[in-house]
Formats: structure tokens, sequence, C-alpha cells
């Protein structure tokens, strides 16, 4: 018989099974309205493996004797609504939802000690980039996503000479060019941005809260702030930013979701916005990108916070499982 889970392995389920089930109920409005057969199969697909892991989920917390968290549920969403964005969003946020939880499952395999929750992460870690790997080449193909620019291909080793290497701020040295990881760095930031900006004008054109409305508002700032600093610092080096014409909403003013999903979905995009800008931070040599970068980080930060101080104030945060029995 297997040994009782520990706390990382009870937390990392616990959070996956909100995860995963907002993500379903999320998929099950895009597959009621997607006219494109295409994202429509890649959707279907993915849905159809996303309610089976659910159910196990499900089944080994019953056997685990662990309350099962309630997670999102029918209520959540009205698959009847109008489509709230184009036919190509679907697409486009799957693949972003791919890059989260790869990063997810990856953590969460390198945290688990049984192997039977090792297995099961690996699985998930499985479907997700192969998820990821299928969107990418449907959308590529579409002509809807754009490969990061080419730089000329490396001919030799060379090794940083100086501390000039470093130069941002000075104005008395020249900033050098940006290198490839600073480059990837750059695009990825504005590429997920984009898509968080399409979201939130989304969520905002149909949530019926006044407060929350203002929330999703200052998010979508905050994205269009991130893009403009990125695209900036792109174009200063005569390089072009990403373009994406698609993954607009369109006129719906009906909310195909519950405040409570779009909230959570919200913060779930800035949790993975402030990993994105720590190792853009740790990767980036040139010393005004970090400084940059960790005033952004500050300001997803805030947001994140506030957004999570909404959710409780309106009862629509679930409380993960405790080290020691409440006293409430």
């Amino acid at each position: 018989m297997d040994k009782q889970l520990s706390s990382s392995e009870i937390g990392n389920l616990w959070m996956t099974f909100q995860q995963k089930t907002m993500l379903a109920r999320l998929l099950e409005h895009f597959l009621a309205n997607n006219q494109n057969n295409e994202v429509h199969n890649l959707v279907q697909t993915y849905y159809d493996q996303e309610i089976y892991f659910i159910n196990e989920l499900t089944e080994l917390f019953n056997r685990e004797n662990m309350v099962l968290p309630v997670g999102y549920v029918e209520s959540d969403v009205k698959p009847s609504t109008k489509p709230l964005y184009d036919q190509y969003f679907d697409a486009l946020f799957l693949r972003v939802m791919m890059k989260i939880t790869i990063g997810l499952n990856a953590l969460n395999v390198s945290m688990s000690y049984r192997q039977d929750i090792t297995e099961l992460y690996k699985r998930f870690l499985d479907v997700s980039q192969n998820t990821y790997n299928e969107t990418t080449q449907f959308l590529l193909k579409d002509g809807v996503l754009t490969r990061p620019p080419m730089i000329p291909m490396p001919e030799k080793v060379e090794f940083v000479k100086g501390e000039g290497y470093m130069a941002g701020f000075n104005i008395f040295s020249e900033k050098r060019p940006l290198n490839a990881i600073e480059l990837s760095l750059l695009y990825q930031g504005i590429e997920t941005n984009v898509l968080g900006f399409q979201l939130l004008r989304g969520f905002e054109q149909v949530s019926e809260d006044k407060e929350v409305k203002k929330y999703f508002e200052k998010g979508k700032e905050l994205a269009k702030q991130i893009i403009d600093t990125f695209s900036d610092i792109l174009l200063k080096s005569d390089i072009q930013p990403p373009i994406v014409a698609w993954g607009n909403p369109t006129l719906s003013t009906e909310s195909p979701y519950s405040e409570k999903l779009m909230m959570y979905l919200t913060n779930l995009l800035s949790s993975f916005g402030l990993t994105s800008n720590a190792l853009g931070t740790s990767f980036s040599l040139r010393s005004d990108l970090p400084t940059k970068m960790t005033m952004i980080a500050k300001d997803i930060f805030d947001y994140a916070k506030d957004g999570g101080q909404l959710m409780i104030k309106n009862g629509w945060m679930e409380e993960p499982p405790q080290s020691l029995k409440s006293t409430k």
C-alpha cells in the first residue's frame, strides 16, 4: 500500500484540481461556440483528456480520504451564450495555458515523492507538451502566430570582455545589442501579455460587478503597459515586436463565465507573469532590463494581491488544506 500523501503532494493535487476544473469550464464554452473545425478538434481532444484526469483526481481524493475541493462546476459556465472572442482566440488561449501547465506539471513532478503521484504528473506533462506543440504548429500554419525574430547564426565561441557588456543606464556608454536570451524573454513577454490584454478586454466587457469590472480594466492597462515597455526595448534595437491580429473580443455583453472563475483565471495568469519576470530578471545581463522587469514585477504583484483581496471579499477563494486544524 502506498504511504500517506505528503504535504507537498496534497497541496499540489489540490491546486491541480482547481486549475483543471477551471480550464474544463472555459473549454466547454469554446466547444459550444467555435465554428473552426481544426480549432474545435484541438480543444475537444484536450478537453476529453482533461475530463479523464479530473475523474482520476476525484478517485484519488476518495481513496486517500481527502475531501474533494469544490473547484469550478457547471454553474460557473453558460455554454449557450454567444462567443466572447473570435475563432482563433481559443487556440491562442489554449497554447498559453499549456505554457503554464508545462511549468506547473514539471514543478509538481519534482515535488512528488510517491511513485504513483510522480507518474500522474508525468502523464499530465506529456499531454500539456503535446497540446502545446499541436496548437503552435496549427497557429503557425494559419498565419495567426509569428515566429520570433531571426538573428545571425553564431560562427564562433566568444566570451564577455569588460563590464561594458552590462551597460544599460550609463549615459556615457552605448547599450549593446540584445542577446538571444534577452530577445526571447522580451518576445515571449509581449506574446503572453497580448493574449492577457485581449482576455481582460473581454472580461471587462461582460462583468456585471462594478468592482470586478474595474479590476479587469486595471489589468488590461497593466498588460498594455508591459507590451509597450517591452516593444519599445525591441524597437530601439531595430527589432520588430510580434504583431497579433487575432484573438479579439466580439461585441457580446453576456458573460459566459462566473465572476469567480474570471477572477481566478486572472490571478493564475498574474502568477505566471511574476514567474516570467523573475526569469527575465535572472537571465538578463544588460543593466536596464532587470530594473524594468523588477518594476513590472512589483506592479504585477500589487495587482495580484488586490485580486486576492477581492476574491476573499466576495467569498470566491477556496481555502487550501491546512497544516493544523482550523480553530475558527
